[in-house]
C-alpha cells in the first residue's frame, strides 16, 4: 500500500457488546502512539473526526438486540463519514469501539464502492440475527446486517448503501461460531479459514487465497480486525476473548501481506477493552498491527 492519505474516524462506543469498556478503545489506541508512528512511516493524516455516541439511551433494551437503535444511529453515522472519507480520496482508518460499528463502516464504503469485498478478521463471524443471537449483543450481527440477513440495515435517506455479496467475504481466525451462523455460512459457500486451516496451510498461503477471492470482481476490500482474532495471550484486552488464537508474527504477516496487495481501501480495527487490558498491551498490538497495514516493515 503506497503510502495513502488518511482519514482516521474515532467511534468510542460499547453498547453493541456484552461489556463495557470497548468505547475506551479509540483513545486507547491513538495513547499508543499511533499518529507519531504513521508519521514516523511517512503517512499523512489528513483528518481526524469522532463520531460521538447517542446522548441518551433507550429507556427499554430488547433482550434480542440490545442497545440496536443506538447502534443504528452510530452506524448511520459513521457511513456518510466513510462515504465522505472516499469522495475526498482518503483511506478510511476506523478505530472502535466495539464491532457494531463495522455495519456502519461497510455501509459507507458500498455507497463508493459498491463491489465491495471484505476480510473479517475474527474469532467470530457476527452473523447471527434477532432470532439466532444466543446473547443479543449486536456486535455479533454486524456482517449479517451487512449481507442484508438481519431484519435491520444501514442505509441512507435516499437507500444508496448496497449490501455485500456473500462470495466476495472470506473469514480469517474463526474459532467461535455459534450455530446459526454455521449453517448460513455453509448455505452461502462463504470462504471461512478457520484457525484449523491457519494451522495446516500457514498464515502466508491464507491470506493469499483471501486476497484473490475478496478482491476478485469487486472495486475495493474493507479489512474489519477485530483484536479477538489474536490470541488472547497477546491481546487480553478485549471483551470475547476466545484462546487458541492467531499469533503475534502471524497477525503482523497477514497485514503486511494485505499491505502488500494494494487491495484494501478500508479499514476498522475493533474490541479493545482497555478496562480489560496489561500494560496497554492490546492496544499497542493494534497500533503496531495498524501501521503494518500501511507498509511499516522490520527493515
Amino acid at each position: 500500500m503506497a503510502n495513502p492519505r488518511v482519514t482516521i474516524i474515532r467511534v468510542p462506543f460499547g453498547l453493541g457488546a456484552g461489556r463495557p469498556g470497548a468505547e475506551f478503545g479509540p483513545e486507547a489506541i491513538l495513547q499508543a502512539g499511533l499518529m507519531e508512528r504513521l508519521e514516523q512511516d511517512g503517512i499523512e493524516v489528513a483528518a481526524v473526526s469522532e463520531i460521538k455516541p447517542p446522548s441518551t439511551t433507550s429507556a427499554e433494551v430488547n433482550p434480542k438486540a440490545r442497545y440496536l437503535p443506538e447502534v443504528m444511529d452510530v452506524c448511520g453515522r459513521l457511513a456518510d463519514r466513510v462515504a465522505k472519507a472516499i469522495t475526498d480520496s482518503t483511506f478510511p482508518l476506523i478505530l472502535g469501539g466495539d464491532h457494531s460499528i463495522a455495519a456502519g463502516s461497510i455501509a459507507g464504503a458500498t455507497r463508493m464502492r459498491p463491489k465491495l469485498g471484505v476480510i473479517w478478521f475474527d474469532a467470530h463471524t457476527d452473523l447471527n440475527t434477532v432470532l439466532t443471537s444466543p446473547s443479543g449483543n449486536v456486535h455479533g450481527m454486524s456482517l449479517a446486517a451487512a449481507l442484508g440477513w438481519t431484519d435491520w440495515r444501514i442505509e441512507d435517506a435516499q437507500g444508496q448503501y448496497t449490501l455485500v455479496d456473500p462470495s466476495h467475504v472470506v473469514f480469517v481466525g474463526s474459532r467461535d461460531l455459534d450455530p446459526g451462523e454455521k449453517d448460513f455460512i455453509r448455505s452461502k459457500g462463504i470462504a471461512c479459514y478457520t484457525m484449523h486451516e491457519i494451522d495446516r496451510m500457514g498464515m502466508e498461503a491464507v491470506i493469499l487465497q483471501a486476497i484473490r477471492i475478496a478482491s476478485h470482481g469487486t472495486d475495493g476490500v474493507h479489512l474489519s480486525f477485530d483484536i479477538d482474532s489474536v490470541d488472547p495471550r497477546e491481546a487480553p484486552g478485549t471483551g470475547t476473548p476466545v484462546r487458541g488464537g492467531v499469533s503475534y508474527r502471524e497477525a503482523h504477516l497477514a497485514l503486511e501481506l494485505l499491505s502488500e496487495s494494494g487491495c484494501v481501501t478500508s479499514a476498522d480495527f475493533v474490541e479493545v477493552n482497555p478496562t480489560l487490558d496489561v500494560n496497554q498491551q492490546t492496544s499497542t498490538l493494534v497500533m503496531e498491527l495498524i501501521c503494518s497495514l500501511f507498509g511499516e516493515r522490520i527493515l
